[in-house]
């Protein structure tokens, strides 16, 4: 509106303000697109505008002929005039806000209020002594307190389709945040000993300057066989300048789930431009996520390499999709080459998926398969071969062993309270979402044709049981592939309706058409209502079950400083070609300078000799260790996060590890070269009494 130039426009009293645009009524735009309730009270024109407007007259331009045709129009009207612009002298005077803004920045409350929740639980959780329940019992209240918040607000932001997409994503970062960022903040020492083995590779990768054989390393050469991922993090080790990836890899599980993100989207994308659906399935792929695949390794990395490939292929190389030019096939070549040469199992895995693709006519494309297979049988027949000539007969006779390939084995059955609690709760979350996916396919009529690649892709890794144990984690790893297309399904399970793409331009079409509201019609959209809530307790459930899952076993996991410090202090002292004897490899630094120093872990062995060394433990251990020539020398180490493992995982108890450390402490044979709280280290005394220190 343009100020008033002439004495009677000044003297004129102002127009009544403008009705609200309808971009400015954000709720009732919020509710016409979520339940199609149109607004009866207001009369609307033969365009569906209300009444008084139309498609072509702007409000301002209205108020100025107003201004000039009729002074007194604001007195007609009954309504109050508006001061001119410059001329507010008192509050009364300011425009009325508009609430549609302020409602339509509701979203960041509750998640603003959870991620302080968050933070005041990280000040307030003491991890010092971890029970058998892991950082379950440990944190305090207020983290499962903004858990539930961050999962009520996401909920009440992704139910509405109009909602920018910017507050889920919003959402699911906080949730990451939550998730995978916790450990890091609370522990002071990276995670899992396997992360750490893996630092260990890469040290020596950086130490030798060159890969190794079987005879210059023994076991620890597969590493160099597949050493696409230890390559890339040595390279970042000197890019940052830091010491070692120890630096950065408690931040991993975080890094590594950011790096998942983009691939979800893309594929379900491929399938629906539903947010709810897209967004709610990457939240129960994050919150279904437990199995600890995340951490610094090479799988985190091939995995989301693996996604990026299939989001590819879905996107690029089906009938309806965009032209598969030179770029595409560049970019897909670039992704399985990194994959094949940085883990063993996920070209399989790979190879599976992109074969259930071509079971349906969109994709029978056979570049992708052939790519893969290519690739990854020329690695195998060159770098890899060394490991797979020794390992092909074991392979061999597992293919077709399904139970045993299934079953978990002395040392990997939980026991003891807590970790049973956590090991279920890590299947009822697991079953829980396979479950809601079943459920989608049945109740969503349109996913069995339109998502039909995805359901495949979803079941494919099913057969891998029949292939290897790898480890006994193959039931894990299956798990893992499938879990995309499984939270995408049982996300259907949760929504009222699912949007496809033709579903999208059919509803679109459907709601440019005035629909009368008539009384059954209104009882279904009110019954809509309450359905939308409907999900959000097992939503919630879930959520809250990803805790105990995760992090229910972190007694085992974390090494506290004074661990790490106990096996620090052994490497530094160790002489080249010594000998370290301890009850498990769950310590910290436990493949630190494998190149020079070998390793024995007793419960490795057979069950027999376990039991000989329980029955006379100093001398048992003693005649194991007395091969070692000097000046190298052979040391026995016992800390707490091997006496974690081994209760935990139904091998030796408390009791049983404390009469060896007893007995070998009691033993001549023994000294103690040092002891903290987190545990103690003896030196094997040569038998004729050189080589070691007074006690």
């Amino acid at each position: 509106m343009r100020p008033p130039a002439t004495p009677r426009e000044r003297s004129a009293p102002e127009p009544p303000a403008p009705a609200p645009d309808a971009h400015d009524t954000h709720d009732a735009h919020d509710i016409q697109d979520a339940h199609d309730i149109p607004d009866a009270r207001e009369p609307r024109d033969a365009h569906g505008l209300p009444a008084g407007r139309d498609g072509h007259d702007t409000s301002d331009a209205r108020d100025a002929r107003d201004v000039r045709g009729r002074p007194d129009a604001g007195k007609a009207a009954g309504k109050p005039p508006r001061p001119a612009a410059g001329s507010v002298t008192d509050l009364s005077d300011l425009p009325p806000a508009r609430p549609g803004r302020v409602l339509a920045a509701w979203p960041a409350l509750p998640l603003l209020a959870a991620l302080a929740l968050w933070a005041y639980a990280v000040r307030h959780t003491d991890v010092s002594r971890l029970d058998d329940f892991g950082l379950v019992t440990a944190l305090h209240p207020a983290f499962w307190v903004g858990l539930a918040v961050l999962t009520t607000g996401f909920w009440c932001t992704v139910r509405v389709r109009s909602r920018p997409q910017g507050w889920s994503l919003a959402y699911v970062l906080g949730l990451l945040v939550m998730e995978r960022a916790t450990q890091a903040v609370l522990y002071p020492t990276p995670l899992y000993a396997w992360a750490w083995k893996h630092d260990a590779v890469i040290d020596h990768l950086l130490t030798a300057g060159r890969l190794q054989t079987a005879e210059q390393i023994g076991d620890m050469a597969v590493y160099d066989q597949w050493p696409g991922f230890f390559a890339a993090q040595a390279a970042l080790v000197r890019l940052l300048g830091v010491d070692s990836a120890a630096t950065y890899m408690a931040w991993w599980p975080l890094v590594s789930s950011l790096l998942l993100l983009l691939p979800l989207l893309l594929i379900y994308r491929t399938f629906t431009e539903d947010r709810r659906l897209i967004w709610t399935a990457v939240w129960l792929f994050h919150v279904a996520n437990w199995i600890g695949q995340d951490y610094f390794s090479p799988q985190s990395v091939a995995y989301a390499l693996h996604l990026g490939v299939l989001a590819v292929v879905l996107r690029r190389y089906g009938r309806a999709g965009g032209r598969r030019t030179a770029v595409w096939t560049a970019l897909l070549t670039v992704l399985v080459t990194a994959i094949v040469i940085s883990h063993q199992l996920t070209p399989g895995m790979l190879i599976v998926s992109l074969l259930a693709l071509c079971l349906t006519r969109r994709y029978r494309g056979w570049v992708p398969p052939v790519t893969v297979v290519v690739i990854f049988l020329a690695w195998c027949l060159t770098a890899a071969l060394p490991f797979l000539s020794a390992a092909m007969p074991d392979m061999i006779r597992s293919v077709g062993d399904i139970g045993a390939n299934v079953e978990t084995g002395y040392g990997a059955t939980p026991t003891g309270t807590g970790a049973i609690a956590t090991s279920w709760a890590a299947r009822l979350l697991s079953g829980s979402v396979l479950l809601l996916a079943l459920v989608g396919v049945v109740r969503q009529r349109v996913l069995r044709h339109r998502a039909l690649p995805l359901v495949l892709v979803t079941a494919a890794p099913l057969p891998m049981f029949a292939a290897s144990s790898y480890g006994s984690e193959m039931i894990f790893r299956v798990l893992l592939f499938m879990l995309p297309g499984a939270a995408f399904l049982a996300a259907a399970a949760l929504l009222p309706k699912v949007r496809t793409l033709a579903a999208d331009a059919a509803a679109r079409e459907a709601r440019a058409r005035p629909r009368p509201v008539t009384g059954r019609r209104r009882r279904r959209l009110l019954a809509g209502r309450y359905g939308t809530w409907a999900p959000l307790p097992a939503l919630l459930a879930v959520t809250w079950a990803f805790v105990p899952s995760y992090a229910g076993k972190d007694r085992i996991n974390y090494f506290p400083p004074q661990e790490v410090a106990l096996v620090h202090r052994l490497f530094e002292q160790a002489p080249e070609g010594s000998l370290v004897v301890a009850a498990n490899r769950n310590y910290p630094l436990a493949y630190d300078s494998y190149g020079t120093i070998d390793h024995y872990w007793f419960l490795d062995d057979d069950r027999r000799h376990v039991d000989e060394i329980l029955r006379n433990p100093a001398a048992t251990l003693a005649r194991d260790m007395a091969g070692v020539e000097p000046p190298a020398r052979a040391y026995f180490l016992l800390t707490q996060g091997q006496l974690a493992n081994s209760e935990m995982n139904g091998q030796l108890d408390e009791a049983q590890l404390d009469r060896i450390r007893r007995s070998v402490a009691a033993s001549p044979r023994f000294e103690r070269v040092a002891r903290n709280d987190a545990g103690v280290l003896y030196a094997l005394v040569p038998a004729d009494g050189e080589g070691g220190a007074s006690r």
